[in-house]
């Protein structure tokens, strides 16, 4: 086994600047594994936490942190308490590197909610390294016919909207509009909400991914840099017989979308919240109490998702309900993909290949 293990580091956390270094090898501690890693997906969040973008989180992110938290590879050794027959098992490590599994959150299924979770890339060295260590009754083993390089987004973007549309309560035939659709969670949000739910789909991207959408099954495409808050409502009425969307799933981290999404729901309709925008943290326009109240709309929180919530979106996948538009890069070309991220140029996901 080699004994130096390569990796992608915050060099100066504020700043999208990465450096590739040689770490030790760790050794898993009581409860724990270790995983060598061959593919993590990349995430939007990943950018955020090099930046010290978003600022609800407590403590800005350290110098030289180890980023990621979309990774799969195979369990190579397990500390005290761990069966040895994990080892050998292709697993995967999700945002959340670890939570209680006891606690009122974790048995409701709202495991980013446990006071005890730790944060995968945060704080706790993450997914862009050959070798990591992982708490071995969190990580999720990878269903065999899936791929690493397609099955590492499901860990985190997957789930993520998978979640988020279990809250929305779906029924055949309602429509749902998606803001960034093209994205990496919302290309699977797409294809969920076709295949999973037989739902309608109004994709809202910027244009140059009118085709890209559309090829993953969206049935009506609007480009939101032509049009205004209002047309881009009535566009929407106008597509859905005159209501507007059952539910808006915001899987950008764009507080436009966020101010343009209550006026695109019917009465009753549903906003999923699941991007978090940069910066300081706004209200969302036309969320008063007067038209939340009247209009009978909802606007809910959706964070991540729990263990059980991955299992059945990788299984979602399997049965072929939704596929991750994937290109895979190296390494050391994390700060080009965080570049093009900041740009809004990614279409689908870019997964790391560690070898």
């Amino acid at each position: 086994m080699t004994k130096t293990n390569k990796a992608a580091v915050y060099a100066n956390p504020g700043t999208a600047e990465i450096k590739i270094f040689d770490l030790e090898i760790p050794e898993p501690g009581p409860g724990q594994v270790l995983v060598k890693l061959s593919h993590s997906g990349v995430c939007h969040s990943d950018l955020a936490v090099c930046k010290n973008a978003w600022r609800y989180l407590p403590y800005p992110t350290p110098p030289n942190q180890v980023g990621g938290h979309e990774g799969i590879g195979e369990v190579v050794s397990a500390g005290p308490g761990v069966s040895s027959s994990m080892i050998g098992s292709r697993v995967g490590i999700k945002w959340l590197n670890s939570a209680c599994t006891e606690c009122e959150f974790c048995l409701s299924s709202l495991d980013a909610s446990c006071p005890k979770a730790t944060v995968s890339g945060y704080y706790t060295p993450g997914t862009f390294q050959r070798y990591t260590l992982a708490a071995a009754n969190y990580v999720t083993p990878i269903p065999a016919n899936l791929s690493s390089a397609s099955a590492a987004p499901l860990l985190c973007g997957g789930m993520t909207v998978w979640s988020a549309l279990k809250k929305a309560s779906l029924q055949p035939n309602q429509w749902v509009a998606i803001p960034g659709a093209g994205g990496g969670l919302g290309h699977l949000a797409v294809q969920f909400v076709k295949n999973s739910y037989k739902a309608n789909v109004i994709a809202i991207d910027a244009g140059s991914k009118e085709s890209f959408c559309k090829g993953l099954g969206a049935d009506v495409f609007l480009d939101f840099r032509t049009h205004a808050d209002e047309e881009l409502a009535e566009a929407i009425r106008k597509a859905t017989g005159g209501a507007g969307a059952h539910a808006v799933l915001v899987t950008t981290g764009s507080q436009k979308s966020y101010d343009q999404g209550i006026a695109l729901l019917r009465p009753g309709g549903k906003m999923v919240c699941v991007g978090i925008p940069d910066g300081v943290d706004t209200p969302i326009s036309g969320a008063t109490a007067s038209h939340i109240a009247t209009s009978q709309k909802q606007i809910i929180g959706s964070a991540v998702g729990s263990r059980e919530e991955t299992l059945e979106c990788l299984k979602a996948a399997e049965r072929g309900e939704a596929k991750v538009e994937v290109r895979v890069e190296k390494m050391e070309k994390l700060g080009e993909i965080f570049k093009e991220m900041e740009e809004g140029k990614l279409q689908g996901r870019v997964v790391l290949d560690l070898s």
